[in-house]
């Protein structure tokens, strides 16, 4: 049930394709102004935002599950399901919680706060995703030895030294996992400021 290295590029492409929206919303928000308001207002409407951000909730609290089910042991908490069926499930719920997030902000990037949070968000998505692609490439790789020269020739070696694929893992999950953990701790906090600010200006 593991996403292959093929998968995980889909989905990184996938990804892209999703985030392309938000680069083009200075563009295509004032044409919607201009010609259907209508839609405009409809998506910027409280209603459509309350239901598109309780649903893009619903993927964080199920994107933190992992969390509860690595950790179940030690709180005492049974989560069924194996580690790999959950790290899965963990990987195509948070490209689906960007599709969302595309839903709920139509592709806005916003200002001050809500352009902060988004960039966090990405940073949480994607250092994960680009992690997880370049592990699953390494473990597939049918080399055995990593370095920056292909080939190792005598003083070459010495200068650009090779590794195996166990080090290289530990480092890659170092940087990556690291990263991650940060974005998602900055995360949640925005997360908790964005609900009490949305109910609290409404």
């Amino acid at each position: 049930m593991k996403p292959k290295f093929s998968t995980l590029i889909v989905l990184l492409l996938i990804t892209a394709a999703v985030l392309l929206p938000f680069a083009f919303s200075p563009l295509y928000i004032p044409l919607m102004r201009e010609h259907s308001f209508d839609l405009l207002e409809a998506l910027q409407g409280d209603l459509y935002k309350m239901i598109t951000g309780f649903t893009a909730l619903a993927f964080v609290i199920l994107e933190m599950l992992l969390t509860v089910r690595k950790r179940g042991r030690r709180w005492k908490i049974s989560i069924p399901g194996s580690m790999v069926l959950w790290r899965s499930l963990h990987i195509f719920l948070g490209v689906g919680l960007i599709a969302m997030i595309l839903v709920h902000t139509g592709g806005q990037v916003g200002d001050n706060f809500n352009m902060i949070f988004l960039w966090i968000f990405w940073g949480t998505s994607l250092s994960a995703l680009m992690g997880v692609v370049a592990e699953t490439g390494v473990l597939e790789s049918p080399r055995k030895y990593f370095g920056l020269v292909p080939l190792q020739l005598g003083a070459v070696a010495k200068v650009f030294p090779t590794t195996t694929k166990g080090p290289l893992i530990r480092g890659l999950r170092l940087i990556w996992l690291s990263s991650h953990i940060i974005f998602v701790s900055l995360f949640m906090v925005m997360l908790a400021f964005h609900i009490f600010l949305a109910f609290y200006f409404q």
